[in-house]
């Protein structure tokens, strides 16, 4: 309150705007829906196949491709280092590019939960957006529906890929061979530590980020460069590197050996992993895949990888042997031998 001129003047504080949130009216298939999608989906990933605006795309497409589906629900849906909209866009890619292709189409499915604020809605289109244009993919078709408040942990993301086939993709653990060396492109476990980090409220003292990240373009490096001498690709995401290994050796009838000491880790994360109870070839990754690849050309093959920016610390950590078929054998720092098993339980809940 004022007086000017001995007249008294009432300041009434300007109410601010509620935040706007998605209400069951944006999945009702009316005036909201149409409004929520106009003013993100389609005005942001705008493209000849979506301004088509219908049930699904008609695509050319000639030779082999490569199809894959995925869902992601992870728990929060920002967490140092990215966020769930470029993890689905990269995850997909990813899944692809462990087949061997080229990532070129994608769809884009949204539930949305009651709720969830307009803006964290519009940041996560964002990112799908950027993650999508850094790959070259596009966003042809897709969906949106939205849930009650309570029942969908304010974003659940499906996405469906498709891609051409490398000319020189053979990729099949059925073509594994004792002798293989088996290539990691980098650090592994920084995602599922950084999603623990942030749902747990711990402090590290350094800066540990997900290394979310798409994979298509060193794999397509090792395939032009060394075509059917790559023989196996898997991404190591829930589960971690542990979880690939004893699934590859229960597809085909041979064993692998694998060395503690090359397997790389960023101190900070193996520092929390160790605080935690946590081994690191068990937690999850978004940005590291292995590489299954003939000896003779291993070296050349781990040279080319890191070379590549973001794979700079790829590391041969171990190889394919006809001795312990089924098992994965882990040599210490000491030199004592374990066997690596596969993940009994969860580990981690919800990381992708």
């Amino acid at each position: 309150m004022a007086t000017t001129n001995g007249k008294v003047q009432l300041h009434c504080p300007v109410p601010k705007p509620e935040t706007e949130i998605i209400t069951l009216g944006h999945g009702s298939g009316g005036i909201l829906t149409n409004q929520l999608l106009d003013s993100g989906v389609f005005s942001l990933f705008q493209n000849q196949y979506l301004d088509e605006r219908h049930d699904g795309s008609v695509l050319r497409l000639n030779g082999k491709i490569a199809f894959t589906t995925d869902s992601f629900v992870i728990s929060p849906i920002f967490f140092p280092g990215g966020n769930i909209g470029e993890l689905a866009v990269y995850g997909t890619v990813n899944d692809l590019a462990m087949c061997g292709a080229t990532p070129e189409f994608l769809s884009l499915g949204l539930i949305l939960e009651e709720g969830l604020t307009m803006d964290d809605f519009r940041k996560i289109l964002t990112a799908i957006k950027a993650a999508a244009d850094l790959v070259g993919v596009e966003i042809v078709t897709g969906d949106t529906k939205v849930v009650e408040r309570g029942k969908g942990d304010q974003i659940f993301i499906n996405t469906t890929g498709i891609g051409h086939l490398h000319p020189q993709a053979n990729i099949s653990a059925c073509r594994i061979r004792p002798g293989d060396k088996i290539i990691v492109n980098g650090e592994i476990a920084s995602h599922g530590i950084a999603i623990m980090s942030v749902r747990e409220g711990l402090a590290f003292e350094s800066d540990i980020r997900s290394d979310t990240a798409p994979l298509h373009q060193p794999v397509l490096a090792l395939l032009d460069a060394f075509g059917e001498n790559i023989h196996c690709l898997r991404d190591a995401t829930r589960g971690g590197v542990a979880t690939v290994l004893n699934e590859i050796t229960r597809q085909c009838p041979l064993g692998i050996d694998i060395r503690e000491t090359d397997i790389p880790v960023q101190a900070s994360v193996a520092g929390a992993c160790e605080i935690l109870g946590l081994d690191p070839l068990y937690v999850a990754n978004e940005g590291k895949f292995l590489s299954f690849v003939a000896a003779e050309v291993a070296g050349e093959a781990l040279a080319l990888l890191a070379s590549i920016p973001g794979n700079s610390q790829a590391s041969i950590i171990g190889e394919v042997v006809a001795t312990h078929p089924g098992q994965v054998i882990a040599t210490s720092i000491i030199g004592g031998r374990r066997m690596v098993g596969m993940l009994p339980g969860e580990q981690l809940p919800r990381i992708c």
